[in-house]
């Protein structure tokens, strides 16, 4: 071959890409809880999310301490990122265009591992989510649990019996509630407080399911258990037409009753927590519960409007939690049928199953 030839050769092999550097030196980017970001510039952007989408909550959040209610807030913005993200909506609450909904929910759970490892996800609500679970030990099971439920929703899942709703209920507020205990420093041990978060978080979200009945239908969901809608002979997707409107409103009567044992014995456990974290779970306890009451005096015309209190009303409220938290609470005249530990059983048995450990035994060690 002439050389001339060659050197027209060379030009092309010399295109090949190659790296920047050896890969030998490569290093990963530095571990920074809350990705590098600023605490306060975290704590201010997830103050503006809990404003946008939870009123009731975020009234209720301001009665906490400053420390407690900052670490609040984060929790519930990365809850409500990872809920954006899993249902194909934005900030501003339209389709993002992403219809891979297992592929969503795998972006999901890359981001919460990455803010977990104090890694930078580019996202201030998962970078705040890293801060909050450093300052409170939040473990990536918590998370996973929390998860669990958004992708329950991607997948298009409907409860089929009142046990498969108590446990969608666990995944979509149980387990962020129970974060909260970690958050205000109830002991892992105190299983007294941690049954009534359980209860806690299962009476505002059937008391959300109520009152959102319309809205859900209008995302093809539905949280009422098929077994209620069967035994009521309501065809599927019909419950909202005027002629079954009577029925719904029976099946919802009885979701707010299950919601109204739980709310009590909610009530009841919160005089464990101190003063300034009995008062805002009390606060919350009747904001709800004063939407489960009006979901229940308006009966059929329930769902015409969005029902939420007013600003006064919310003042109100408060002011009557300030009230019943200087006061022993009376315990429940009845129990909920459903305890913390039945639900977490089924949540554990509907999960995967857990790999065989291959760790080899010590020598000497029978199996």
């Amino acid at each position: 071959m002439s050389y001339d030839r060659l050197m027209a050769i060379r030009p092309f092999r010399d295109r090949r890409p190659r790296l920047l550097a050896p890969s030998r030196i490569l290093r990963p980017p530095p571990r920074q809880t809350g990705g590098g970001r600023e605490r306060e510039d975290l704590v201010a952007d997830a103050g503006k999310v809990i404003a946008g989408g939870s009123k009731s909550l975020a009234f209720a959040s301001r009665l906490l301490d400053g420390p407690t209610r900052e670490q609040a807030w984060m929790l519930y913005a990365w809850c409500r990122r990872c809920r954006e993200l899993a249902t194909g909506h934005g900030p501003g609450g339209r389709p993002d265009g992403t219809r891979d909904a297992a592929h969503r929910i795998d972006a999901i759970r890359v981001l919460t591992r990455r803010a977990l490892d104090d890694q930078p996800t580019a996202d201030p609500a998962f970078d705040g989510f890293g801060q909050v679970a450093k300052e409170a030990r939040l473990t990536e099971q918590m998370a996973e649990d929390v998860l669990e439920g958004f992708a329950l929703d991607a997948a298009g899942w409907r409860p089929r019996s009142e046990e498969d709703l108590l446990r969608y209920c666990y995944h979509t507020a149980g387990a962020p509630a129970l974060m909260m205990t970690r958050i205000m420093g109830v002991p892992d041990n105190d299983e007294e407080v941690l049954d009534r978060t359980f209860d806690f978080a299962v009476a505002l979200q059937l008391a959300d399911i109520a009152r959102e009945v319309w809205t859900d239908d209008t995302e093809d969901r539905c949280y009422l258990p098929i077994e209620w809608l069967v035994a009521a002979d309501l065809p599927p997707g019909e419950h909202l037409k005027p002629p079954y409107r009577g029925k719904l409103v029976t099946l919802v009567e009885r979701l707010l009753e299950i919601s109204a044992r739980h709310e009590a014995a909610a009530r009841f456990g919160a005089a464990r927590l101190r003063f300034r974290q009995r008062w805002a779970v009390l606060a919350a306890a009747n904001l709800y519960g004063a939407m489960a009451r009006e979901v229940r005096t308006l009966g059929k015309e329930a769902w015409y409007h969005r029902i939420r209190p007013s600003a006064m009303a919310r003042v109100a409220l408060a002011a009557s939690a300030f009230r019943e938290a200087l006061r022993t609470p009376e315990q429940p005249a009845e129990w909920p049928r459903h305890t913390r530990g039945d639900v977490l059983l089924a949540v554990r048995m509907a999960g995967p199953v857990a790999p065989i450990p291959m760790t080899p035994l010590p020598d000497g060690e029978e199996p």
